[in-house]
């Protein structure tokens, strides 16, 4: 549910949407499940040591790719196909669109209810992923980590992107499938969900009057 702890009973008026693992599905392990031909100790192995989570959020910062991945290659040689894939093949990591959030964001659009986005994302990626599914391109206003150089859960993206848009932070519901982020988005004065899928999205969404 919507944690009102700061935003107490404010009514909401705006819809702030996280991106990856909410809009869009995000795991590099789809990619590697395929080229490690399905053998899980060796994909958790890869992204716990050489590919890592730390890693991939310094392109997430503003890194670009061509750096990071030449810094894994001198670091791990050995695994060069393996790390330039997560650069040629990053497509395969995304299979989709979540699409029941999807319908959640085009049935606010569809009631007037002003939609944005706060996400942490490679610039380079993000343009691909905005290429590939439309509806990231009708926001009223995207904060992208990677051209702030800011990552969440840094509570000065949100604050960044309340004053950029002259938004008051307790009329936003920002959604997140990160609970580090979830609580910053509180710490600024939002309310925010924790998403764990679209059905308890939307019933949330629903206890807040808005049009689901």
């Amino acid at each position: 549910m919507i944690d009102r702890e700061v935003a107490t009973r404010t009514r909401i008026t705006t819809v702030v949407f996280d991106v990856g693992n909410v809009l869009i599905s995000w795991d590099p392990r789809h990619l590697y499940r395929r080229i490690f031909d399905g053998d899980e100790e060796r994909v958790e192995r890869f992204l716990a040591e050489v590919c890592t989570p730390e890693w991939n959020l310094e392109q997430d910062r503003g890194r670009s790719f061509a750096e990071a991945i030449a810094e894994r290659v001198a670091a791990f040689p050995q695994w060069r196909a393996e790390i330039e894939a997560y650069d040629r093949r990053w497509d395969e990591m995304v299979p989709g669109a979540i699409e029941g959030t999807v319908r959640i964001l085009e049935a606010l659009r569809a009631a007037g209810v002003p939609t944005y986005a706060i996400t942490n994302f490679s610039a380079e990626k993000f343009a691909l992923a905005r290429a590939r599914f439309p509806f990231l391109e009708g926001f009223l206003g995207t904060v992208v980590s990677a051209q702030e150089k800011l990552v969440k859960p840094d509570e000065a993206i949100y604050r960044l992107f309340v004053e950029r848009y002259g938004l008051t932070a307790a009329e936003c519901l920002f959604i997140d499938d990160s609970p580090a982020n979830v609580a910053a988005a509180r710490a600024v004065g939002m309310a925010a969900h924790h998403f764990t899928d679209p059905v308890r999205l939307a019933q949330a969404l629903r206890a807040e009057g808005l049009p689901v």
